[in-house]
């Protein structure tokens, strides 16, 4: 299912002045609801209210991006620890005091973006901001800061802690990067290509020098790996898919499944589907779109037979559908003309090939 979408920040107030500070803010944010206790008004114009704070963020919490709370660090800790779950999913949280001396970047520093949302609201109120995470105040770089910049999806959070710390120290890190994300982006790091083959990708393979030194593994890839390494998943792969008509969403979710799994793929660098336009309307394609999350894009007969790369060609599709291939030549293009790196594969219904994007074109 497609998660809710996230609304925007919410400001609490509990004093007086703090509703002013709120003003301050509203109409220097953009996409900001402001909720003020019944304690001090009633009905607030233009604003929400609530009577216990905890009941209310209880519902709130997970609905927006961030949170800025006009009160004592107190009484935020005690508030939001029962909703905490961990720094990938956790909203921004950052605490003001009511005289605006102090912005305090409470949860979520990197990921969540409160560091950011601190030094903003400091700058707006003219407080003086408060960060606390190591990789800040030491001046480095910090892994999850640059997988978010990076559009890197991470795998696995609990390496994060490994990795930082390794920078700060001025620890070497292994990086398998083979698409270049990170670039120059961190100090002291050591390129590591595994095998180009799946089969070939496992954790004897890893060289020996870097045993027991900390690694971030890029890739969209499938590999074996020790819990140390930290794995980030890039919105590389696109699937395309064709299939007959009135073809349920479980058979065609099955099949793309299976051959993520068999190929050693992640299903979470997916970045989007693809087809033919005369499936626009196809029910179960669009379920399958909205159960992964995942865009859905259209190519029409033109634009599918002008692709030069199929693998595999079908002439019954092209008898009735007038393209050589659906499922190929619309990973291909989808994929901004990059490699098809599995092949048509097929059950009675639906067949599906993958694409891993062509992260050079200008298209």
């Amino acid at each position: 299912m497609v998660a809710p979408e996230k609304e925007k920040i919410a400001i609490w107030v509990i004093t007086p002045n703090g509703v002013k500070l709120a003003e301050t803010l509203v109409h220097n944010l953009a996409r900001v609801d402001v909720y003020i206790s019944k304690k001090i008004i009633e009905t607030p114009d233009n604003h929400l209210s609530f009577q216990n704070l905890s009941v209310t963020l209880n519902h709130k919490f997970d609905r927006y991006d961030g949170h800025v709370f006009i009160m004592s660090t107190g009484i935020v800790v005690r508030v939001i620890a029962p909703f905490i779950k961990n720094k990938v999913v956790d909203p921004a949280v950052v605490v003001v005091d009511d005289q605006a001396n102090h912005a305090i970047s409470l949860l979520s520093g990197h990921l969540g973006g409160a560091n950011a949302l601190t030094l903003k609201i400091a700058d707006i109120i003219g407080a003086d901001p408060v960060i606390t995470t190591a990789t800040d105040v030491n001046r480095v770089p910090a892994i999850d800061v640059l997988a978010k910049e990076k559009n890197l999806l991470i795998e696995n959070s609990r390496a994060i802690k490994t990795v930082n710390m390794a920078l700060l120290k001025g620890e070497k890190i292994f990086v398998h990067d083979p698409f270049g994300y990170l670039g120059s982006s961190l100090p002291l790091i050591e390129p590591c290509t595994y095998g180009a083959a799946p089969k070939d990708l496992k954790k004897h393979d890893r060289p020996k020098e870097f045993a027991n030194v900390p690694g971030i593994y890029v890739d969209d890839v499938i590999v074996d790996l020790p819990p140390e390494v930290l794995v980030l998943r890039p919105a590389s792969l696109v699937a395309g898919i064709g299939c007959n008509r009135n073809t349920p969403v479980q058979e065609m979710k099955a099949l793309l499944e299976d051959v993520l799994e068999a190929h050693h793929l992640a299903s979470s660098s997916l970045a989007s589907l693809a087809s033919i336009d005369v499936k626009s309307d196809e029910t179960g394609m669009l379920s399958l779109s909205e159960n992964l999350n995942l865009p859905l894009v259209f190519h029409n007969r033109q634009e599918l037979n002008q692709v030069k790369e199929i693998k595999n060609p079908s002439i019954v599709v092209e008898k009735h559908v007038g393209v050589k291939s659906v499922c190929e030549a619309s990973a291909i293009l989808t994929a901004r003309g990059g490699t098809l790196i599995v092949p048509k594969q097929s059950t009675k219904n639906v067949t599906v090939a993958i694409a891993r994007i062509n992260f050079l074109s200008s298209e």
